[in-house]
């Protein structure tokens, strides 16, 4: 079965009407986790961006407090998993300013939590492709608060 383009989709749903359109949400909600989420966050959070961006930024916290510095092996899989839960949220917000300032503030944990990264290369790797993330999101914001993030950056 081939997948529709997106457009022919928006064209169906314009042809629904109201508790059609509850219906599919609510079946997308209930298919995949991640769908619920984005439900979540377009119903309860979209609106205030940046208390959703210190929810993300205290959770992130939490998780690195919980990361094994036993094993460098330990280490990379928990970065990897806390780096899949800030880039699902990135991509939830659609802003570049919320990436910025969440991979900033995930950049700024690195170093907090004395993570070797000369310990591995592969997590040396990791913190400077999140780096280029940052100045890749900072290019397109106004300078000004291009400015302020790249200070709390350096800060570390």
């Amino acid at each position: 079965m081939k997948t529709p383009a997106l457009n022919e989709l928006k064209k169906e749903l314009e042809h629904k009407n109201k508790d059609e359109l509850l219906s599919v949400c609510l079946r997308l909600a209930k298919f995949k986790k991640e769908n619920k989420e984005l439900l979540a966050f377009l119903l309860f959070e979209e609106g205030d961006i940046s208390t959703y961006i210190e929810n993300i930024k205290n959770e992130t916290t939490e998780y690195f407090g919980g990361i094994n510095n036993s094993n460098v092996y330990f280490i990379k899989k928990s970065l990897r998993k806390i780096l899949r839960y800030v880039n699902k949220h990135i991509k939830f917000s659609l802003s570049k300013q919320a990436e910025a300032e969440i991979l900033i503030h995930f950049c700024n944990n690195i170093l907090e939590f004395s993570i070797p990264l000369h310990k591995s290369r592969q997590l040396l790797n990791m913190y400077e492709m999140q780096l280029n993330k940052i100045d890749l999101a900072l290019s397109t914001l106004h300078p000004d608060l291009q400015y302020d993030l790249r200070k709390q950056l350096k800060k570390n």
